[in-house]
């Protein structure tokens, strides 16, 4: 075959996919970014309330993404589940098993809120808060837990669509999501003055109304495809052996992320602050990076249940390269909006220049980040969870001691630069191989 020719062909197969990775990441990338900002849009309407309203809100939302974030396995291994057996040509089936991850993030919603409403103010101290800290953390914490149940449906309801290929409509709930929390919260807070609690009740009545239109629109699609609708203890069992070791991976992210929040609660308010406030920078990012490896997911998935390994390692090839670029755009243009971003927040002067320090290496490891999350949700759309697992227990073992010597806010982040590329190291080796690869439903 003539090189030109065998080149023209590489081109046009690069096209396809580009084509079908940004099809299903722009939308995905506006759902994703919603969330970030509910995080966001609270912190800039909180930062208004008298101290130390930002850093509770900073203490309460971390233990909080902690629990859900346990849970983001409903969303990722139902994504990766629906795909694959779409592209094995098996739809009741998919929808099946997409009632059961609803059914079960239901049940694991209404537990995580029974438990964990007396034990709140256990979970506010290990992160070191005290007297009035500690007091506005809890209550933005309890009524928070009682829309736990409605932001897991969304999670599991999340993971059916993408499996179907369809990222249009989650970024169409999330959108509404985002402006009626933001609305709902400005009012709440600043005009009816209910404080911290107000901004808790807003994103609680977002999350509900949007569980109930996810609720909606599986509950269709299972009976267009004659999938039933009553649970199914062993499908939701399975569902959730499948997850187990994505709750373990998941369980480390949030363990890093945990210490982290720690150690900055115990260096002082002004760190706290900071952090809270670089932490949500970073989350808006990570979450922004992540529509590429949404679209990995869905995918991935669909290209191994059809059994098609030539496809999946084209398309990965080509996610990573979006991940990189987008990575540098985002680094970039964290750079450029740096001075500006201590006033958003209206942070003093204390805060701005521990903020001011802990945005470069947030602007750093952006490209790094690109090829993680895509490599993560490759790996997850192929159902290589085991490895995950273990892959996410040695790069949180890089972090520990890094994260145990850190004396000031920016050496705390640049041990979370070490535990990024301990994931880009440990996630590229597997990617590079072909054990991931197991083709069918």
């Amino acid at each position: 075959m003539p090189l030109t020719t065998g080149m023209g062909r590489n081109i046009r197969q690069g096209r396809v996919h580009d084509k079908e990775i940004l099809r299903l990441a722009v939308p995905a990338f506006g759902a994703l970014v919603a969330e970030p900002l509910f995080l966001l849009t609270d912190s800039i309407i909180v930062g208004h309330l008298p101290d130390p309203a930002l850093g509770a809100l900073g203490v309460a939302s971390a233990a909080l993404t902690a629990l859900v974030g346990l849970c983001v396995f409903l969303a990722y291994a139902t994504t990766a589940a629906v795909a694959r057996q779409l592209g094995a040509g098996d739809l009741r089936r998919a929808m099946r098993q997409g009632v059961d991850g609803i059914w079960l993030a239901a049940a694991i919603g209404v537990a995580i809120s029974v438990a964990c409403w007396p034990l709140a103010p256990f979970i506010v101290h290990l992160f070191g808060a005290t007297e009035e800290l500690a007091a506005l953390a809890v209550t933005f914490m309890r009524v928070s837990l009682l829309g736990t149940p409605g932001m897991l449906i969304v999670l599991a309801g999340t993971g059916v669509l993408r499996g179907m290929q369809d990222t249009r409509t989650p970024l169409l709930v999330s959108v509404g999501s985002f402006v009626l929390n933001g609305l709902l919260n400005f009012w709440f807070v600043l005009g009816l003055g209910w404080g911290i609690a107000g901004s808790a009740w807003g994103t609680v009545v977002a999350q509900t109304l949007s569980a109930a239109i996810y609720l909606t629109l599986v509950v269709r699609a299972a009976r267009r495809h004659g999938a039933p609708l009553r649970p199914d203890l062993p499908g939701m069992r399975a569902a959730g052996a499948a997850g187990f070791a994505l709750v373990i991976r998941t369980a480390c992210l949030q363990l890093v992320l945990l210490v982290a929040t720690s150690l900055a609660t115990r260096m002082g308010e002004d760190q706290i602050e900071a952090h809270t406030i670089a932490a949500r920078l970073w989350t808006f990012l990570a979450f922004s990076l992540d529509a590429i490896a949404i679209a990995g997911q869905a995918i991935t998935g669909r290209a191994l249940g059809a059994g098609d390994v030539v496809a999946t390692r084209t398309a990965t090839k080509r996610m990573v390269m979006w991940g990189i670029v987008s990575g540098v755009v985002f680094g970039v243009a964290v750079i450029l909006a740096r001075p500006a971003i201590p006033g958003l927040f209206d942070a003093d002067a204390a805060v701005g220049a521990q903020l001011m320090a802990v945005l470069w290496p947030v602007a750093l490891l952006q490209p790094i980040a690109g090829v993680v999350f895509v490599l993560d949700g490759v790996l997850i759309g192929a159902g290589d969870r085991r490895y995950l697992a273990w892959a996410s227990l040695w790069s949180t073992l890089v972090y520990l001691p890094f994260a145990a010597f850190a004396g000031n806010l920016l050496v705390l982040w640049l041990a979370l630069g070490a535990w990024m590329v301990a994931r880009m190291i440990t996630l590229g080796t597997r990617a590079y191989g072909r054990a991931w690869l197991v083709t069918g439903a």
